[in-house]
């Protein structure tokens, strides 16, 4: 990337946010090959929030309400639902999630937090899964965040397709493709 001028890092930064605002200043700090304090600057003349403050607006924007299972039945923290489109959460993890002799996550919780987005995502009163295909592509240690995204792909015949991904600081370490199986209130009880 070539020296960017102050004015042209600023709106870079703000492109950047917009399109991930997950990224800690370390890894802003990283990606324009300035300073941790530089992009605290930039932050606070743009009026940019820091990270924990740009998540919790995240939280509070409009979420489409979850209407195949309760809220706190989903494994991680939903920031985006949009109902038979897309969904993003966050799972923090701690050593609740993590093998004591490595650190390492249990890939239950990372399966968890996918399957529960993705009956989430679900427009539909009863969902449950019926086959997935999954892949754990890299470790996800202790304190890592972990960011994961659902994406119905295609819904008809009460089968639903969707794409699930999960990233540690915009590296995947989890991925797979779920096929739901859904039916309205109506169906179930006719």
């Amino acid at each position: 990337m070539k020296k960017l001028t102050k004015n042209e890092r600023q709106q870079a930064l703000l492109d950047k946010l917009k399109e991930d605002p997950f990224l800690t200043d370390e890894a802003l700090s990283a990606y324009f090959k300035v300073s941790i304090q530089t992009i605290r600057l930039d932050r606070l003349e743009k009026n940019i929030p820091e990270l924990r403050e740009r998540i919790k607006d995240a939280a509070v924007m409009k979420l489409d309400e979850v209407k195949a299972l309760p809220m706190d039945e989903i494994i991680g923290e939903i920031i985006d639902l949009q109902l038979d489109k897309v969904a993003i959460s966050i799972l923090d993890i701690t050593e609740d999630h993590v093998f004591d002799r490595n650190h390492i996550a249990r890939g239950h919780f990372l399966f968890a937090q996918a399957n529960s987005l993705c009956v989430a995502i679900m427009n539909d009163d009863f969902a449950l899964t019926a086959k997935s295909e999954v892949t754990f592509v890299k470790p996800v240690k202790l304190g890592d965040r972990v960011i994961t995204k659902a994406e119905l792909i295609s819904k008809g015949n009460h089968r639903a397709l969707i794409n699930v991904m999960s990233t540690v600081k915009q590296k995947i370490v989890f991925k797979g493709t779920f096929e739901m199986f859904y039916q309205s209130e109506d169906e179930k009880n006719g």
